[in-house]
């Protein structure tokens, strides 16, 4: 089994804050992280959404479109109207070969608000998982019988956020509902990824790897800052430039034959952090990481 090495264009441009990278535009990106050795991308803001438009994009870079992020509304809409919303991003996946879909769940969620901090992060009542369990479930068969599998993304600032939240969405959703094992984000919210991998190896679907600057982390919480403040602060940073252990995670994946994406996802402020430097240093930290750990890398 082999993995392959993507990135998303948030080491350029911020979806949450589209200040961050405003004017670098697409052709940046995409030529800067084929540079650094990457083989796909996620998709960002400035992706056309078109699948005969960016098809030939991504073709002309010589790279694979990974995945994309999608805004689940499920606690305040019916899985049969969420179906109809995500058709058309199911869509571009499917037409250009993504076999995932990034899905978070994202109502009441606070990560995009600058002034509310994460200690805000919004908590599901009872109620709440009782209406989000049945519709997600809906939706992931849905998308599975198109061919693309939901990799539902616990995600600091939304209902899904900590390690006990992971564990009941994944109890009591069915195998339709895969999960992308982010490492920054859990252990922003006091998860262990190794832990995590043991425990879910065969609902992971999808890998993002983003390390953490333990002493920002720290700043973060005892400042009660917000998300968007920690990613200005720099909390976040490509695998390897932070303390995450990235071999152990990597000997768990090989070892459960994860055959997916092993994605870059670290947004840091690019007139901070260099986006080029930052990209080459975290794809070739991660082929360090995989030949440790004995995990094959495909083009």
């Amino acid at each position: 089994m082999s993995v392959r090495l993507g990135i998303n264009p948030l080491t350029w441009t911020n979806d949450d804050m589209p200040s961050l990278g405003g004017d670098t535009p697409l052709e940046t990106c995409l030529s800067e992280g084929k540079q650094a050795g990457f083989s796909g991308f996620e998709l960002g803001h400035k992706f056309p959404r078109d699948p005969v438009v960016l098809g030939p994009i991504l073709t002309d870079h010589g790279l694979s479109l990974v995945s994309g992020w999608y805004s689940g509304e499920l606690l305040t809409r019916s899985a049969e109207e969420e179906v109809e919303a995500l058709k058309p991003h199911l869509h571009l996946l499917k037409s250009l070969g993504a076999k995932v879909m990034v899905f978070c769940e994202v109502t009441h969620c606070i990560h995009g608000e600058r002034e509310t901090p994460l200690s805000h992060s919004p908590r599901l009542s009872e109620e709440g998982w009782q209406t989000l369990i049945p519709r997600l479930n809906q939706v992931a068969d849905y998308c599975l019988e198109q061919g693309v599998q939901v990799a539902y993304h616990h995600h600091l600032g939304t209902v899904i956020e900590t390690p006990g939240e992971i564990e009941r969405l994944m109890e009591e959703t069915r195998p339709s509902v895969g999960l992308l094992l982010d490492t920054g984000h859990l252990v922003g919210a006091g998860g262990d990824p190794v832990v995590a991998q043991r425990k879910y190896a065969d609902r992971i679907v999808h890998v993002h790897c983003k390390d953490i600057r333990q002493e920002v982390l720290a700043d973060v919480r005892n400042r009660d800052l917000s998300f968007l403040d920690g990613v200005l602060n720099g909390m976040f940073t490509v695998p390897g430039d932070g303390y995450i252990d990235y071999v152990p995670l990597f000997k768990g994946l090989k070892a459960s034959d994860y055959a997916g994406w092993v994605v870059v996802e670290a947004e840091q402020d690019p007139a901070v952090a260099h986006p080029l430097t930052y990209a080459r240093m975290g794809c070739d930290n991660l082929k360090r990481f995989c030949a440790e750990a004995g995990l094959q890398i495909t083009e």
